[in-house]
């Protein structure tokens, strides 16, 4: 197999930057260059310390109808550095990576490296030696285990095997596992993208599970107040990643001055159905209330707290306009 080859001393990893022109959520006008402006010190932050930048997917909140100042943006932003880029789900639309779709622009424009096949991806040159990298992007499964002795008889040895994924893993607090963390033989590290909560790293047998969480505050809760955005670094003889806090505005800078709703949790309100499905209404601006009744009718759980607030909501907005 003929990988390519890069020096450098490890990985910048920057966890699902979910970058979009119009700004999700309840997140400020300013979300598009906040997001532009993280990415822009991550990326000066990974050649000032000769690391390889990798986005662990989800680079786009939206899949297509980017605009195209936001595309002109980041092709002139990546030109570079050429990144390497994980496909998350939000990459990808009706669950297929086509050539419509925003990511498939960047990789025209060869500006990204992507990451959008399962298996080896590249190999990392280290000063203390080479470092294989493995990828698996979102609709693909993480492997139960790699032939690694057979694959070096190939290639040469390696002293790490790192493989990056974006998927539902079972790390503490997570409701919603797919993935068991246990011992894969032949990978040294299992690094995730998908959710957006920062865990604790945790090692089965001899392979290490990290999730360093996103770097954009997505849903306005308690966590995302807490929370600083952060960027991580992977180097060989590293025991768990090294967190980089990234130049970022005050909580109440980027999103409204108000009251939180009953906890949720951040991961779950990023990728809630319902509040995607509400961002996708607003998104369009739809210019009457039919669709949005419609939409609110059949998703919200009257068991739910927020449930009364969002009707009230609609009923006062709706009432107002007629």
């Amino acid at each position: 197999m003929n990988l390519e080859h890069i020096q450098a001393d490890g990985l910048f990893l920057i966890g699902d930057p979910h970058i979009a022109a119009t700004p999700p959520g309840q997140r400020l006008s300013s979300y598009t260059s906040d997001i532009l402006d993280k990415l822009e010190a991550c990326l000066k932050r990974s050649k000032e310390l000769n690391l390889v930048p990798l986005i662990l997917g989800d680079l786009f909140h939206w899949p297509r109808d980017n605009s195209n100042s936001l595309l002109v943006d980041l092709i002139a932003l990546f030109g570079p550095y050429k990144p390497f880029v994980l496909i998350g789900n939000h990459d990808k639309y009706q669950a297929r990576f086509t050539p419509d779709v925003s990511m498939a622009v960047l990789d025209a424009a060869n500006v990204v490296r992507l990451m959008s096949e399962p298996g080896p991806a590249f190999v990392l040159e280290t000063p203390e030696g080479n470092v294989l990298v493995g990828a698996s992007p979102d609709g693909f499964p993480i492997p139960k285990e790699f032939e690694r002795e057979e694959f070096e008889r190939e290639n040469g040895k390696f002293i790490k095997v790192v493989w990056v994924a974006h998927h539902n893993v079972a790390f503490p607090n997570y409701k919603k596992p797919h993935y068991a963390i246990k011992e894969i033989p032949g990978i040294d590290w299992l690094i995730n993208g998908h959710i957006h909560g920062p865990r604790p790293s945790s090692t089965a047998g001899g392979t290490t599970w990290a999730n360093p969480g996103n770097i954009s505050r997505m849903a306005f809760t308690r966590l995302s107040l807490e929370r600083k955005p952060q960027a991580t670094i992977w180097t060989p003889h590293c025991t768990d990643l090294e967190r980089w806090d990234i130049p970022h505005r005050g909580f109440y800078e980027v999103f409204p001055n108000q009251e939180f709703l009953p906890e949720q949790d951040d991961a779950d309100a990023a990728e809630s159905k319902f509040l995607q499905g509400l961002e996708r209404l607003a998104w369009k601006r739809t210019h009457e209330g039919s669709g949005l009744k419609q939409f609110l009718e059949e998703n919200i759980d009257p068991d739910q707290p927020e449930s009364k607030l969002i009707w009230d909501l609609y009923t006062e907005v709706t009432d107002g306009n007629r």
